[in-house]
């Protein structure tokens, strides 16, 4: 049986390409529904690839989320650069099923506001050696839910943000992947090896 899995995405849904790319040729999991907070270029990746969509009225009504993820039958929900909070009744819900990438090596750099350029600046303004992904539960609180794997990179002497960022997103489009499989082989997002 196939693992159904929704993705919530914010922006240009890179992740979610990544994603979708990685199982195409896998018939373990599969996209079948893709919500967003936002109009975002995601939606138009989604669409392009047949992927059902939905702009949310209200990202904070937990009653909408739960029909859209009942509707398509979920398995599990993917945050892919979805910047706000699941609300919490939707937490409760899925519990243990809803996973998050986070472009840094949690606990350290997460948190509210805490995304995207503002997290490889602080990486870099700590004089930090080692950076990366982090896929992990999602709770009530920002990153906060229990690790389930890390990819690590080196951050070169003369790291900029966007360099920082780029070398850092390349982790997160095999990390994310690996996570949803793994997911799929247990039947619910579990902790993994990732090299």
């Amino acid at each position: 049986m196939t693992y159904r899995v929704a993705v919530a995405v914010s922006g240009r849904g890179s992740n979610l390409i990544a994603l979708c790319d990685a199982l195409a040729t896998d018939d373990s999991a599969r996209v079948v529904l893709v919500i967003a907070d936002r109009p975002a270029l995601a939606l138009d990746g989604a669409r392009d690839r047949g992927i059902p969509t939905h702009l949310l009225a209200d990202y904070r009504d937990g009653a909408e989320w739960r029909r859209l993820l009942a509707a398509a039958a979920c398995d599990a929900l993917v945050l892919a650069g979805y910047l706000r909070l699941v609300p919490a009744d939707v937490v409760a819900t899925m519990r243990g099923r809803i996973i998050n990438v986070h472009p840094a090596l949690l606990p350290r750099y997460g948190g509210q506001r805490m995304y995207g350029a503002r997290v490889h600046q602080a990486v870099i303004a700590a004089g930090d050696r080692e950076s990366g992904a982090t896929v992990h539960l999602v709770d009530e609180v920002y990153d906060r839910g229990t690790v389930l794997a890390q990819g690590r990179i080196t951050v070169p002497a003369n790291a900029t943000v966007a360099t920082l960022a780029a070398a850092v997103l390349t982790v997160e489009h095999r990390l994310l992947p690996a996570a949803v499989r793994a997911a799929a082989r247990a039947g619910h997002p579990v902790p993994f090896e990732f090299t």
